[in-house]
């Protein structure tokens, strides 16, 4: 099989800066405190391959000789033999180590990351109710999804472009613009759809485009590459004019400072509680840009990116992406916790040589391969196959036979229901749950700790029991006005619903109010947003707290909810506030598998004894309690304790008596205990 598409010349430096891509990734997986924006060197990684793969097109399209079968066999050949050892490799560590729901969501992200779609599949999957990122070791497959997506569908666009002769530049600037467009007015809306959508991060690519077509076509104008040059370099800043030569090596070489020192800012001054990408994308898309418009012959790409050590890390970037998460993944879910340090660097350091044994022994003997096309014909067999076997793992719910004890527990973990069994409205572009087509006669106002009541609500309602309710809730917003957790736009916009809900629906005559307080005000630790977000937040509610785990912050928040709660009330409602219920890591099942000696057995033959002893409530939490409901009691609200119902008499157990976890996790209770034992809401929503 003969390639007729172009392929540009090798440049090292290219090389270097996939290096400068991926090494701030991995610090940031494995030691976040020391490279808290590292997530962007996913954009950087965008940014070359917009570049690279555009190069590619563009002189194939001039050349007459662009082939869509050669471009994909090439693209399969260089992503799937690392993709599908990675995959394989973590379907049999899987096989061996997960619980029947852990192994579950790996099938689903296997047959997600093979078929290039787990972009949509973590997006769907984003709520308060879902697995943390870092119990997910396929998750950082997205990227490569996006990627995919943009193979797929751009050289289709470029040749329907070029074959109608209209202004290619110009028709790829247009799309740029709308993608970053689009992806600064989603970082506003719901910022997890704006992170992982291709919409709104072709742009990254497309901006590398440009620069491949600036580049390919001489579309550049020179003159303010020469105005810039007269600034720096004419008189009366030199005696004589320098050479152009010189001109243009120092200007180069002033162009990757520049870009480095936008990427190193990056990495340094951004945080995952930023909204991203949007308009902060910018900086390390440009530092890439910079840098390779540079040139290899620039001080930074030459003694810095071009050195041997660095281009040898950018050559094995992709296994070494690939490689690095599962096993931080892996190691955080065998510990049940965080690993220590020295885990981590062994990760890490084993990561770079199974990179590299991937690299050489992998790719490079199937590139290297004679007969293209049965290689790729292979190379895709074994994408459907590994992809199969994990579909069939997800919907054969993570084959629980393979764990010999204990499956009440294993099986526990992922027992959840909510919304399953409600109707969904939608009330502007926010989605809320129904037991019923009536009017609402009850509003539940809330995070995540008000939705896991949602299975009680489906009991009564299939007995005919309950009252029309509503849902409006929001994971991760705590039901406190100007107050937000994690996402400012997202929580603002979902509050501010809040009130024309009730006017619109005048049928509603109780309401529900209930969030994760004890996730709030004692156990998150991160900082709730940038200083700049909190200045512009402030000014345009002007009343939010910054950090409200204690001193003013804490007081500000409090006193925001019990004016909440009294307005509420003033305007007629009948109010019910619902305490948080208790959280603790001895409720979280998974801590079973932690065994004596500190590590997960293969089919967890860990005892029960020390998971199932119950133990007292926690001090923090019961003074939290009590301190709201202090502070609650005279805005003629309802009070309700969960805790009562959870730990009786202040003691806490795991298990209920049957021996099944009463938690999904460190605090979300299960639905069969919410069904089951947690009526304390059958006052207000029942008949």
């Amino acid at each position: 099989m003969t390639d007729h598409n172009f392929h540009p010349r090798y440049r090292p430096d290219i090389d270097g800066l996939r290096a400068l891509a991926i090494l701030p990734v991995v610090a940031f997986h494995a030691f976040p405190r020391y490279a808290p924006g590292g997530f962007i060197g996913v954009d950087i990684f965008f940014v070359i391959s917009g570049y690279l793969i555009s190069l590619i097109i563009f002189k194939s399209l001039a050349n007459d000789s662009f082939s869509f079968g050669e471009f994909c066999a090439h693209r399969i050949k260089r992503l799937f033999p690392a993709l599908l050892l990675v995959t394989a490799a973590c379907y049999l560590f899987g096989w061996f180590t997960l619980l029947p729901e852990e192994f579950k969501q790996l099938g689903k992200h296997i047959a997600a990351g093979l078929g290039f779609v787990q972009n949509f599949v973590l997006w769907k999957e984003a709520g308060y109710f879902d697995v943390a990122s870092e119990l997910k070791p396929l998750m950082h497959l997205w990227s490569l999804a996006v990627e995919e997506q943009f193979y797929l569908t751009y050289p289709l666009f470029l040749w329907l472009v070029w074959k109608s002769r209209a202004p290619l530049l110009a028709s790829i600037a247009v799309l740029c613009i709308a993608s970053f467009v689009l992806s600064a007015k989603g970082v506003s809306e719901d910022s997890t759809k704006a992170f992982f959508s291709p919409q709104t991060r072709f742009w990254e690519l497309l901006a590398g485009s440009i620069l491949a077509y600036v580049q390919s076509f001489g579309a550049w104008k020179p003159s303010f590459t020469r105005a810039l040059h007269r600034c720096l370099f004419d008189r009366p800043a030199f005696r004589a004019p320098a050479a152009q030569e010189d001109r243009q090596a120092l200007l180069a070489s002033m162009l990757s400072v520049m870009g480095l020192l936008l990427i190193a800012c990056s990495v340094a001054i951004y945080s995952p509680a930023m909204a991203f990408p949007g308009p902060r994308a910018l900086l390390p898309v440009a530092g890439a840009l910079l840098l390779i418009i540079a040139g290899p012959q620039a001080w930074v790409n030459r003694r810095i990116l071009s050195h041997r050590a660095v281009v040898w890390t950018g050559l094995i970037s992709y296994p070494l992406y690939l490689w690095h998460w599962p096993l931080l993944s892996f190691a955080r879910i065998i510990e049940a916790q965080t690993p220590s340090r020295t885990i981590r660097i062994a990760a890490v350091a084993a990561s770079f040589l199974l990179a590299a044994f991937t690299y050489y022994f992998v790719e490079k003997k199937v590139r290297r391969a004679r007969s293209s096309g049965m290689k790729v014909t292979l190379l895709c067999v074994l994408a459907m196959l590994i992809g199969y076997a994990g579909y069939n793992a997800y919907s054969r719910h993570g084959y629980p036979f393979r764990v010999k004890q204990h499956t009440l527990v294993a099986e526990g973990i992922g027992d959840w229901s909510y919304p399953a069994g409600l109707q969904t409205r939608q009330f502007q572009d926010l989605t809320v749950h129904t037991n019923s087509y009536q009017p609402p006669e009850v509003l539940l106002f809330g995070d995540s700790h008000i939705e896991q009541y949602g299975p009680r609500v489906v009991e009564l309602t299939a007995a005919g029991r309950a009252r029309p309710v509503t849902f409006m809730t929001r994971g991760g917003c705590p039901p406190i006005p100007f107050v937000d957790e994690h996402n400012q736009n997202v929580c603002a916009s979902f509050f501010d619903k809040f009130w024309p809900y009730l006017e619109q629906h005048p049928s509603i005559k109780s309401v529900i109010i209930s969030g994760c307080f004890n996730c709030y005000f004692i156990f998150q630790v991160e900082p709730l947003r940038s200083a700049a977000d909190r200045l512009s937040y402030y000014f345009r509610k002007n009343s939010v707290t910054e950090d409200f785990r204690g001193g003013n912050g804490k007081n500000a928040a409090m006193q925001e909810l019990v004016d909440f709660t009294q307005e509420i009330v003033s305007r007629g409602y009948q109010v019910h506030f619902l305490m948080d219920n208790p959280r603790d890591d001895r409720f979280d099942p998974a801590n079973v598998i932690k065994s004596e000696n500190g590590g997960r057995p293969v089919f967890l033959t860990a005892s029960l004894a020390n998971y199932a002893a119950s133990f007292p409530s926690d001090k923090k939490q019961v003074a939290l309690e009590n301190e709201m409901t202090a502070r609650l009691k005279d805005t003629g609200a309802t009070i309700l304790k969960p805790a009562d119902l959870v730990c009786p008499q202040g003691i806490c157990a795991p298990l209920d008596a049957s021996g099944r976890p009463i938690y999904k996790d460190s605090h979300h209770m299960r639905a069969f205990f919410i069904r089951e034992k947690m009526d304390i809401l059958d006052p207000v929503i029942s008949r």
